[in-house]
């Protein structure tokens, strides 16, 4: 009697445990769309505003517009594109809870270019904080702000625009 029992108590765990999974990939494909809320740093007299369009994803890459303001020197400020990867087993770390770390490039409007790092942290499966590092001239301009994966095929979602560009 006492066997039968712990073999029905093996066979509730082994079926409840059966349950807990990774996201399928199937999952990762609602997710194509990142916005990332405005970012400000303060540099040696004065601070950068950085903002950025909606990331869409292809493959691996999430790539956006962004726009940088300098303060009190508008003349420094730019636009250009960036690009950071995040592989789906990234993004199914985060959607685990896990921290992920990222790399990418950007390039301004006279194609210069920049090198981007980062890291993500999740506070739910589509949301959380960011830190995004960006090598700019020989400084490193280090941004904080938050996340969120939006899904384009809910209608319950408002569209988001990139920023102006100029």
């Amino acid at each position: 009697m006492m066997m039968s029992r712990l073999r029905l108590y093996l066979c509730l765990l082994l079926g409840a445990a059966g349950g807990l999974r990774a996201p399928a990939a199937s999952d990762l494909t609602n997710w194509e769309h990142v916005k990332v809320a405005p970012m400000k740093t303060s540099i040696y007299i004065g601070s950068v505003r950085l903002t950025t369009g909606t990331f869409e994803r292809k493959d691996s890459t999430l790539a956006t517009t962004y726009e940088a303001k300098v303060v009190p020197w508008f003349f420094w400020g730019e636009t250009g594109r960036i690009t950071i990867t995040l592989t789906d087993t990234d993004l199914a770390s985060m959607a685990r809870g896990e921290t992920a770390d990222f790399t990418g490039e950007a390039f301004n409007h006279r194609n210069k270019p920049r090198s981007v790092t980062g890291r993500v942290q999740p506070a739910t499966a589509t949301s959380g904080k960011i830190k995004v590092r960006i090598m700019a001239d020989g400084i490193e301009l280090i941004f904080n702000s938050t996340y969120e994966f939006v899904d384009p095929k809910r209608p319950d979602r408002p569209a988001v625009t990139p920023p102006s560009g100029k």
